[in-house]
């Protein structure tokens, strides 16, 4: 069996869209809460990490589009980094009005001017002096402010001024020195969301709210309960395993203004291979989790697999879909999770709508209850759960292989596009890819899915039947996802190389990329 890696793709993300027409903001404009919420009146920009807090990645551009898409090519390239070997990003970059923003491994805050079309120029850098490498997924518009994570010693939340490229504020949590910010912040109204991760290392992750304007702490809550807090019942051991439990935030969350809700996934409980250290689901690791933004209140959570031993974290992108079902309107989720099932949920209070898996091979469950989303094999009263019995940890008994799986395996990675209906659960198509895919997709209006891999290349899909319509390699893996932007009424799609340590992993077993070279660079085509 190879191992793979494949997205579903929200049906949703495939409406067809034409670029909006609409005044474009003054130079150096605040952004503010209305133009966030408001996102697609500004079709050009690309104002937070998933575009919009619906979190589809779907952009309404189709300059490019399936007619011409043949035509599209590098229209200008811009190194990044330099301050050490194999860095690298997975940063989705931000766009306004002409200007990119995005950061490096060290957490450092690029401006790029790329209102030429022809050629990006660097107007400023934002140094953090992180003391090491570590994950950024990118910035966050808020004002006059753009705002970033940086990792380690201490890890901090900096806001730079959007214009001169100094530090207006910086927040710093000295009493959980080992957690890193990984996912992009989010900004709601007058505060900005951010999550902590580096769980798999033994840290208890939390989520919180700062105040955009000053930096101030306005709430602060950790993932995994302490004793005497709802869930805490859930961490059976005898010997304080909550302390190190994990539950990393490492993507950024999406948001309902509706409902003022911003629904984030959780990561795995730790250590992640071993649920004899800590026996019980483990609350609130592998979870869906929706807070109130304002004051840090949990509304619902949903966990996908309790007592997870296979590091089936659902950090990943909950998508928000407002559609139709029956004929009534409906407001729902759907998360395309690492076990290997796409879920459906109500987005009100988590209740499952449907689960149905997307790969062929899933054998670590019989399958998942329709009603309650638990595995079918999954029993409250065990405090270590069995599930299929594949790939238990058993004394004495040598593993079995176990589908989805992240460990090592003496076969190649590969990876599959693969497009489903959120509604019904159904396949409408996969197609195989040669290589791993650590970057994700993005849909645009012009028909288009774009995928990158970590063998270079950067390909165009047609969203209904898959096929691939444009791809170029760069020679330098990708593990962070494509965007796309419009300035001067052309439209470009971007990308910076430069694999995590992560994703490089994965190459393990394909010898022929085995002393391909890795490089930070910022990539813009058009046509």
């Amino acid at each position: 069996m190879k191992s793979h890696r494949s997205l579903a793709l929200a049906a949703t993300a495939f409406l067809a869209g034409t670029m909006l027409a609409s005044p474009t903001p003054a130079a150096a404009a605040e952004v503010t809460p209305d133009r966030l919420v408001n996102a697609d009146r500004e079709p050009q920009n690309w104002l937070m990490n998933h575009r919009t807090y619906n979190g589809q990645r779907f952009s309404p551009l189709d300059l490019v589009n399936k007619g011409n898409v043949k035509g599209l090519h590098l229209a200008f390239a811009v190194a990044l980094g330099g301050g050490a070997g194999n860095e690298y990003t997975v940063a989705t970059p931000l766009a306004e009005d002409g200007f990119l923003y995005t950061t490096d491994s060290w957490g450092v805050l690029y401006k790029i001017d790329v209102r030429a079309g022809d050629v990006g120029r660097i107007v400023w850098r934002m140094d953090p002096k992180q003391e090491r490498q570590q994950r950024n997924r990118g910035a966050a518009l808020w004002g006059n402010l753009v705002i970033t994570g940086a990792g380690i010693a201490p890890p901090r939340v900096i806001a730079t001024d959007k214009e001169t490229g100094k530090v207006v504020w910086e927040t710093s949590f000295p009493d959980t020195p080992d957690v890193t910010f990984t996912s992009a912040p989010l900004a709601i109204k007058d505060k900005i969301i951010v999550g902590a991760a580096n769980g798999d290392q033994g840290v208890r992750d939390w989520i919180g709210a700062l105040d955009a304007a000053t930096g101030k702490v306005l709430w602060r809550k950790f993932i995994i309960p302490a004793p005497g807090e709802p869930g805490s019942e859930t961490w059976k051991d005898d010997h304080n395993a909550w302390q190190t439990g994990g539950g990393a935030v490492w993507v950024t969350g999406t948001y309902d203004p509706d409902t003022n809700q911003t629904i984030w996934g959780t990561g795995n409980p730790v250590p992640m291979f071993d649920p004899t250290y800590r026996p019980g689901d483990n609350l609130y690791t592998n979870s869906a989790i929706s807070w109130d933004p304002d004051s840090g209140k949990m509304n619902w959570y949903f966990q996908f697999t309790p007592g997870d031993m296979w590091d089936y974290d659902e950090a990943g992108t909950h998508i928000l879909i407002d559609t139709e079902v029956g004929g009534q309107p409906r407001k729902l989720i759907t998360h395309s999770a690492r076990n290997g099932f796409l879920y459906t949920m109500e987005r009100n209070n988590g209740q499952i709508m449907l689960a149905k898996p997307y790969l062929d091979d899933v054998n670590w469950t019989k399958g998942i209850d329709q009603k309650t989303g638990k595995p079918l094999d999954y029993d409250p009263s065990k405090p270590i759960q069995t599930y299929a019995g594949i790939g238990n940890l058993t004394p004495g008994v040598p593993p079995k292989n176990v589908c989805p799986s992240l460990a090592v395996t003496t076969e190649r990675w590969e990876s599959n596009l693969t497009a489903a209906d959120p509604l019904t659960g159904e396949i409408k198509k996969t197609v195989h890819l040669r290589y791993p895919n650590y970057a994700g997709t993005l849909a645009t209006g012009g028909g288009l899915v774009f995928n990158a891999l970590l063998d270079g290349t950067l390909a165009a899909y047609d969203d209904t039947t898959l096929d691939e319509l444009w791809k170029f390699n760069v020679g330098s893996g990708f593990s962070a996802p494509p965007m796309t932007f419009a300035v001067n009424g052309k439209q470009y799609v971007a990308i910076v190389s430069g694999p995590s340590l992560v994703a490089r992993g994965r190459l393990a077993n394909t010898p022929e990329l085995k002393e391909q070279r890795n490089a930070l660079v910022l990539y813009v085509f058009g046509l």
